[in-house]
């Protein structure tokens, strides 16, 4: 088969397309023929080797894939050939088939297509867990949230808006504040030309908001930050600007506020039966319309480093996938 392959920590462009074994379906996984992957930054951290986990050289990356069964492994129960299913494999991805798990794959409902199924897992999964576990976002609460344009953007403000809050979107550019409106915002700033903390107040009438939702870092988090009220709840999801900010503490003692981090993949690891309740409640809410990945670019498997040059470069609205 064909796949994306890492031979060592270096800019992604150097990534190759070469023919490499057929996985096979051990003991307790499955076999999938990979139609779409879901594209995200983090990949890309992890073939430069800034990720906080290194895997031993070489691999194939591609943390979400969607496809079909093709294969299935001793006492692998729920599951049959030709299934539709979606899967969080970390990695191997980025190939034409995958074995992972069979825990770490779900059905997918017949009406999803494919590459919305592949867009589902790190950005919805993520977002959910954030506003769900972490946030513990409440109806009728203001959640900000940063980088509102791209992939995990997007899932923030279609699920913030599920959860009843009202969700005021942050982003660079036109173009991504419509995808942030498009996906449900109530407001926009863009934090390029528009002073993000007076802004943040104005919209607030001066109460300030109840939850950041950070997956970018840089120069915009402790503005963010300082736009909190009392008993805030700050995010930190994620750095795709490139810094990591240095935020003063005294912002976590003034309104009592509070900084959250998340990291949805050890949370999952820990907690399977939790995350399982949430991939079930991400699959009602897209059968009720309530949530849709946004999928704004498709790339076959030799174009991964275009895939990924849409990501470094904020081209992507919504996510990106691989096909395969």
């Amino acid at each position: 088969m064909k796949a994306v392959v890492c031979k060592e920590f270096a800019p992604y462009q150097q990534l190759t397309v070469e023919d490499v074994d057929d996985p096979v379906a051990e003991a307790g996984h499955i076999v999938i023929d990979v139609k779409a992957a879901g594209v995200n930054f983090p990949d890309i951290l992890l073939v430069e080797g800034k990720y906080q986990m290194k895997p031993p050289l070489p691999f194939i990356p591609g943390g979400e894939v969607s496809g079909t069964v093709s294969a299935i492994g001793e006492g692998v129960q729920g599951f049959r050939v030709g299934d539709r299913v979606v899967a969080a494999t970390l990695l191997n991805g980025f190939a034409e088939k995958v074995a992972t798990a069979a825990v770490q794959a779900a059905p997918i409902p017949d009406a999803m297509p494919f590459d919305e199924a592949a867009a589902l897992i790190t950005t919805y999964a993520t977002t959910i867990h954030a506003l769900k576990q972490r946030a513990e976002l409440k109806e009728g609460e203001t959640l900000v949230v940063l980088g509102a344009g791209g992939g995990v953007g997007t899932a923030a403000c279609q699920l913030g808006k599920a959860y009843g809050a009202r969700v005021i979107a942050c982003a660079r550019g036109e173009d991504k504040l419509a995808a942030a409106k498009q996906a449900g915002a109530d407001e926009l700033i863009d934090y390029e030309s528009e002073d993000l903390k007076a802004r943040l107040k104005e919209l607030t009438g001066g109460k300030g908001a109840d939850v950041v939702y950070d997956a970018v870092g840089g120069p915009f988090s402790e503005p963010a930050m300082r736009g909190l009220g009392w008993g805030g709840r700050f995010l930190v999801v994620g750095f795709a600007a490139g810094d990591i900010p240095k935020m003063p503490l005294n912002l976590a003692l003034l309104n009592s506020r509070d900084i959250r981090g998340v990291f949805w993949g050890a949370w999952a690891g820990q907690f399977p039966k939790e995350n399982g309740k949430n991939m079930a409640e991400l699959f009602a809410l897209y059968a009720k319309g309530q949530i849709k990945p946004m999928v704004s670019a498709s790339y076959p498997l030799e174009d991964v480093t275009k895939a990924f040059d849409d990501l470094m470069e904020r081209r992507v609205k919504g996510k990106v996938v691989l096909t395969a």
